[in-house]
């Protein structure tokens, strides 16, 4: 069964990670995709092609999510090339960790304007669209960091804090036009970046999760999924923790 079969999305770094994984599995499920890229055309440009291959409209976009003039010019093209805007996931996002007495100020203002800036920059392009057609869903990706904190990553945790206060207001504004604002807070997820990190570490990180193993990027897709699709048309202003137990 196909529950996005129709819907046109947005996701905001969607060609490696997390991003990549709910890109692939909204295709799967007959959702048309548009997604953002920063630096890497020509990866972009292949998952593009492999999601074409599946039966949908799928195309990438170089832009930076945490630029207010650059969102309003993607919500523009993408309106264009795809009509409705049915789903927008907000997934870009970065991390510069350190303990607060050595962060710079330059390293906290770079992570609040990636993760948190650019969920306003995207909000209020899309809104315009969405408050026409009366319907719509934002899935906004938090973080366990940003309910939980995470020392040496006050700036994240500040982010992604953040990403939740905005949604919860988005679901209380834009509710009585149908357009649901709901959050994930995805835990420990094994991708590209973690691949990098000691072994020892990760499986450390492993025993202390209640399900005893990291999460995949399917994991957050498939919360994505449900959010997007009309089985959650009575959910807004809410926050699904994806993390294997970590925030009980």
């Amino acid at each position: 069964m196909k529950l996005l079969e129709g819907k046109n999305a947005i996701i905001t770094g969607g060609s490696r990670g997390i991003g990549k994984g709910i890109a692939k599995v909204y295709a799967e499920h007959g959702a048309n995709v548009a997604f953002t890229y920063n630096s890497s055309a020509a990866s972009a440009n292949q998952l593009a092609d492999e999601l074409s291959q599946l039966g949908v409209k799928a195309k990438a976009y170089q832009s930076n999510a945490a630029s207010f003039t650059e969102a309003e010019q993607l919500i523009k093209d993408v309106a264009a090339d795809f009509g409705a805007i049915d789903i927008v996931v907000n997934n870009a996002g970065i991390t510069k960790d350190n303990l607060l007495m050595r962060m710079s100020e330059a390293d906290f203002d770079k992570v609040i304007e990636v993760n948190l800036k650019s969920i306003f920059n995207m909000t209020k392009a899309v809104q315009r669209t969405m408050l026409k057609q009366r319907k719509g869903s934002i899935i906004n990706m938090s973080s366990v960091v940003g309910v939980k904190g995470n020392a040496g990553q006050a700036n994240y945790a500040a982010s992604k804090a953040g990403i939740i206060g905005f949604s919860k207001s988005m679901a209380l504004e834009l509710g009585s036009r149908n357009i649901r604002t709901n959050v994930i807070a995805p835990g420990f997820i094994e991708t590209e970046m973690t691949e990098k990190l000691d072994e020892k570490v990760v499986d450390g990180w492993r025993d202390a999760i209640p399900l005893k193993r990291g999460g995949r990027p399917e994991d957050i897709a498939n919360a994505c999924v449900f959010l997007g699709s009309d089985m959650s048309a009575y959910v807004t202003g809410q926050v699904l923790h994806v993390d294997g137990g970590m925030h009980t």
